[in-house]
């Protein structure tokens, strides 16, 4: 097995896994900030069973984005079976005709999400609170590939703690963990329980990732010092501010003006037409918006941007 995991110099700055976001193009501008490692969006390992071309076509990557991490939800451990194999495959490629994609660097499994609608499925955060099902999907999962397995949770679920779940995962050859330091009822807001991630050393050996509430240099030092993680997961942090993570490792960053920003919503956009032309455009509406929050008439451009239709509309807005 090649885990890369173990490779990376640390402390190792990640691109969480969100859902609608984190997609090829996102993940290139990432990468070229500095992220380490970069997760793609959530694909369901049910659609992968039954419809699995349009996910695959989801999970398209670029080899500057390597390492690359797949995240998969889901509560059947038959279909984390037969999709760990699939992404796995390397004829996957071939058998699909889906021009990009590749297998990626790793495989990570959800024990994170709180959206209801993964919740309904009994998938998700609400996954911790079944230690059974759990083990048997990580297993599967395990047992399916030779890419290195990883796991994205919650600080506690209900009345189940994260140290309560990997103490019973705790023989399971699980190579890092990604924990989101907050519970599933706050979601994405409130403290992070910094104590929680730090105690999880006892019950897991592997890369430790720390997530929740990064925003800039300051963030990312003291959730490393509190947590004594092997590094950081930036989600919403990132969201507008991919240089966030060059921004997490230098003092006395100096924060992008105008033009540069300006600057890497073209390439952003550049990359996103050239993998869906127009489509992706659209798609990326919301990132439009989000890299012109805080600038002086915001709210004018963001009409605008929020219009806009193909590559050709952003650099006249932009203009």
């Amino acid at each position: 097995m090649n885990n890369f995991w173990q490779k990376l110099h640390k402390p190792i700055y990640a691109l969480a896994p969100m859902a609608g976001v984190t997609n090829s193009a996102f993940r290139q501008i990432c990468k070229s900030f500095g992220a380490d490692v970069v997760y793609s969006e959530m694909a369901s390992a049910t659609a992968l069973v039954y419809n699995p071309k349009k996910t695959l076509e989801m999970l398209v990557s670029d080899k500057k984005e390597t390492p690359y991490v797949i995240q998969l939800f889901g509560s059947k451990p038959e279909h984390f079976a037969q999709a760990t194999k699939l992404l796995s495959d390397k004829k996957t490629n071939q058998k699909f005709k889906i021009n990009g994609y590749r297998v990626p660097d790793g495989i990570d499994i959800n024990f994170g999400c709180p959206v209801k609608k993964v919740a309904k499925q009994g998938a998700g955060a609400i996954l911790m609170n079944n230690f059974k099902l759990a083990r048997e999907i990580i297993d599967v999962v395990v047992n399916n590939t030779n890419l290195p397995v990883s796991i994205k949770v919650r600080t506690q679920i209900g009345q189940i703690t994260v140290l309560d779940f990997l103490k019973y995962l705790a023989d399971i050859d699980i190579k890092a963990i990604m924990i989101h330091g907050r519970t599933l009822n706050s979601r994405h807001s409130g403290p992070v329980d910094y104590e929680i991630i730090r105690r999880s050393r006892e019950f897991f050996k592997g890369i430790i990732l720390a997530n929740g509430g990064v925003k800039n240099y300051q963030n990312s030092q003291e959730m490393l010092k509190l947590t004594k993680a092997d590094g950081v997961g930036i989600g919403q942090g990132a969201l507008g501010q991919p240089w966030i993570f060059e921004q997490s490792q230098t003092v006395n960053y100096k924060l992008k003006n105008r033009e540069e920003i300006f600057k890497i919503i073209l390439k952003h956009a550049k990359i996103v037409d050239k993998l869906k032309s127009e489509k992706g455009i659209i798609e990326m509406r919301k990132h439009l918006c989000w890299y012109v929050s805080g600038f002086k008439n915001a709210g004018i451009l963001r009409q605008k941007l929020i219009k806009a239709e193909s590559l050709k509309d952003i650099k006249k807005i932009l203009k």
